[in-house]
């Protein structure tokens, strides 16, 4: 799909029942960021060398006389990290222009005592309506080919997240359109943060903390840079991404009023609560869920600079960002193209597209009903969900019992002259760890078809007939590891889509076509599925170019509390 420019967001956590809590980083069009005065004026150093009890002061042994905003960490243009500022009495987190400069490098200069490093360069800032942000930000999202729209829908339905009814990306126009609390534009090095106050905008100070840590992130490791093969693959990194961001907010929350004074909280106001499609809302969210603990784990190896190395050398899989220890390395899967002349696979302006979603997904797809109107699903909200004392929600468990065996996927799109969603088709591939594992979602994902109303075709083994929602026919071939999923418009187009049941993979030899440069690479598969020469990449994988990089700035809290009773 077409690549929106690549912003990094931050969305409102929503607490209610009817719609669940949400604040992310994701992308956006740099038109949306206004230009902030061009010059700034120096004051002198007033911060004493002395600091609070218990404060993590970078210069124990005395400040130095000259500091400068490269070379000292937790000094700014002329601010230290713990001064104080006159918007620090206020009620209300409103900042006017004459003050934006001196708030902004105060929390560069806090970020920088938190992520131990200086900022290269100053950061330009900006207070925006969400009205104006949500404007531009949803255009471009809507603006994709009718091809790369038919791509989007097929895969969220072969997720069961969006039905044939309902547009996947209006689906995630609609998230953002609500959710945004700004954003950090990589290609003009500027932030937006949003304000819900458009008399009196509001700066959330947490908000742009977050936001400043990924343009530090920018300023050493270069955010574009990062290759994005599959959405699988473009989850993980903002898990990297997303988890050191979210961890440098809340060490940044844990000191305001402790050890620095702080802005108050932006007001939220009161109103109806955004009408949240759950299954891209939880597959959106796990960077921000798994990705703090992935943090964690990097700093308990080896600091800060273990995290750094990781953005050399990022995770590939969001399951190798969910157990890290392991070290996994996702299996290379080919689908041979065993259509009938009716049937193409689905090209978009960037090539062939393929899909990988990751174990995350897999999970989230057999566990999102549960938040739906039915509330029916194969993972039950408490088992998705792990709750504290007071009700609340502390966790979401992306590992699960039916995915957690997982060791790559990838899925093509198949349409005919008319590409209509109609008329679509897709093959479905799956490795897993071992025979066990793949007979586990292969039960999981049989008993989501049964949820959807599918019913078992009498003289088809393994095929199933959905006639609303998700209509068409399924069939499910498993074979060892490997787990091979088609669907179909009916029972009689399978075979056109995909002959015969799951490949042997004693014997197995295929080809796949590369997106952008078109070359052609055999992949033998031996009878251990183990796959090896595969270099095909999803180059039109992710929705919306930098992934929709979506950072929730808070925790769920008490969801499911009206569910639970």
């Amino acid at each position: 799909m077409r690549k929106l420019r690549a912003l990094v967001f931050a969305v409102l956590l929503v607490v209610s029942m009817g719609a669940m809590p949400l604040s992310a980083v994701g992308v956006a069009d740099s038109s949306a960021v206004t230009e902030h005065a061009d010059s700034v004026t120096e004051r002198p150093v007033t911060a004493s060398l002395a600091t609070q009890e218990g404060d993590d002061d970078p210069h124990p042994d005395g400040r130095p006389d000259d500091p400068t905003t490269t070379d000292t960490i937790g000094y700014v243009e002329g601010y230290w990290y713990d001064d104080e500022l006159p918007v620090d009495d206020q009620d209300n987190a409103v900042v006017e222009d004459d003050e934006l400069d001196a708030v902004v490098y105060r929390s560069m200069a806090r970020v920088e005592v938190i992520r131990e490093r200086t900022f290269e360069e100053t950061v330009d800032v900006s207070v925006r309506t969400r009205e104006d942000v949500s404007e531009e930000t949803t255009a471009d999202i809507r603006n994709v080919t009718e091809a790369e729209r038919l791509h989007e829908n097929v895969r969220f339905e072969a997720l069961f997240m969006v039905d044939r009814d309902t547009d996947a990306v209006d689906q995630f126009a609609a998230l953002y359109t609500d959710v945004v609390g700004g954003f950090y534009d990589p290609e003009t090095d500027e932030i937006v943060v949003v304000s819900d106050t458009p008399e009196s905008p509001e700066l959330d100070e947490l908000v742009l903390a977050h936001e400043l840590e990924h343009a530090l992130q920018d300023q050493y490791f270069n955010l574009q840079s990062f290759e994005r093969a599959t959405r699988d693959q473009a989850t993980a990194q903002e898990g990297l991404i997303e988890g050191d961001a979210n961890t440098i907010e809340t060490e940044y929350e844990q000191r305001c009023g402790e050890q620095w004074d702080c802005l108050p909280p932006a007001q939220t106001p009161e109103g109806t609560q955004p009408d949240l499609n759950w299954g891209i809302y939880f597959t959106i969210f796990q960077p921000y869920d798994d990705g703090p603990d992935y943090v964690e784990y990097l700093r308990q190896q080896g600091g800060w600079d273990a995290v750094d190395d990781a953005f050399e050398n990022p995770p590939a899989s969001t399951s190798d960002m969910m157990y890290p220890e392991e070290d996994r390395e996702p299996a290379n899967i080919t689908i041979e193209d065993r259509s009938s002349d009716r049937w193409e696979r689905l090209e978009t302006e960037d090539g062939p597209d393929f899909a990988s979603f990751g174990e995350g997904a897999m999970a989230t797809m057999l566990a999102a009903g549960a938040f739906g109107e039915s509330q029916q699903s194969v993972v039950s909200a408490e088992e998705f969900l792990t709750f504290n004392a007071a009700g609340g929600i502390d966790d979401i468990q992306y590992s699960q019992p039916y995915t957690d065996g997982w060791n790559g996927d990838k899925l093509v799109t198949y349409t005919t002259d008319a590409e209509t969603a109609d008329e679509s088709a897709y093959v479905w591939r799956s490795e897993w760890t071992s025979e066990g594992d793949a007979a586990a979602f292969v039960d999981g994902y049989q008993q989501l078809l049964s949820i959807n109303g599918g019913e078992s075709v009498e003289d088809r083994q393994d095929t199933t007939v959905i006639d609303e929602g998700y209509p068409g026919a399924y069939r499910v071939d498993h074979e060892g590891t490997t787990v091979t999923i088609v669907r179909a418009p009916s029972v009689d187009e399978l075979s056109e889509i995909h002959e015969g049941g799951a490949e042997s993979d004693s014997d197995s030899e295929t080809e796949t076509e590369t997106g952008a440069e078109n070359e052609t690479q055999t992949t033998e598969t031996n009878a251990d599925n183990e796959t090896a020469g595969d270099e095909s990449g999803d180059e039109s994988d992710e929705l919306a170019g930098f992934g929709l990089v979506v950072a929730l700035v808070a925790l769920l809290v008490g969801v499911m509390a009206m569910r639970r009773r």
